[in-house]
């Protein structure tokens, strides 16, 4: 396809879930533009942000043709289906499917409990510190029981959606940087562990994580 004059534009910032969509973005090799907005930097671009997605989230992304998705297993799921060669989803349909349950599994479960940790404030009114801190010890102990539950799920077969490198990859590689998930699952599932570990390192993923983890 001819990309000239036409790009995504994908709104993010150094640490954020926009780090998935991104390295999907250059495993598909796809020519893109980033903008740095996120809600904790109040600037021109989070305005802008807030006029395509008024949740002010990210990542946000904006397609060539001028359409707006949010959600990161959404981003995936369409980047996947839209140019199926770069293999972001298995060509096989049964593990198409386990890939896609994969996605929405971390956003509906692991992506949604660390909303809580971060902002406990938004689940309790009038919280007090203790309250807010029962609150995020007790999410964060369900988070890592999700992360178990995940990766007894979808063993590495070597990746998690079969031979190659595929954006259920990406995406547990990024949401399990959060919360303490790292070293918990070093401890109770290892393998899963040193798949991560594995994802990061990858030649096509390491510049793009060496971006927003400089370690």
């Amino acid at each position: 396809m001819d990309w000239t004059g036409r790009m995504y534009t994908l709104y993010g910032f150094k640490g954020s879930g926009s780090a998935a969509v991104e390295l999907a973005l250059e495993l598909a090799g796809l020519p893109y533009r980033q903008i740095d907005a996120a809600s904790w930097e109040p600037s021109p671009a989070l305005d802008e942000l807030r006029q395509l997605n008024p949740l002010g989230q990210i990542p946000t992304l904006q397609l060539p043709e001028g359409g707006i998705l949010t959600e990161s297993a959404a981003i995936l799921l369409h980047l996947g289906l839209a140019h199926p060669a770069a293999g972001l989803l298995p060509a096989d349909a049964a593990q198409r499917a386990q890939a896609i349950g994969g996605l929405v599994y971390i956003a509906a479960n692991c992506y949604a409990a660390i909303g809580v940790i971060d902002f406990p404030e938004r689940w309790c009114i009038n919280a007090d510190d203790a309250v807010k801190e029962q609150i995020r010890e007790g999410t964060r102990a369900r988070l890592h029981s999700y992360w178990e539950i995940f990766a007894d799920t979808y063993p590495a077969s070597p990746f998690l959606s079969g031979a190659s490198l595929g954006a259920l990859d990406l995406l547990a590689a990024v949401v399990s940087k959060w919360s303490g998930a790292r070293p918990h699952l070093a401890q109770v599932r290892p393998a899963f562990f040193e798949l991560i570990e594995r994802v990061e390192t990858h030649p096509k993923v390491a510049p793009v994580w060496r971006r927003h983890w400089d370690s």
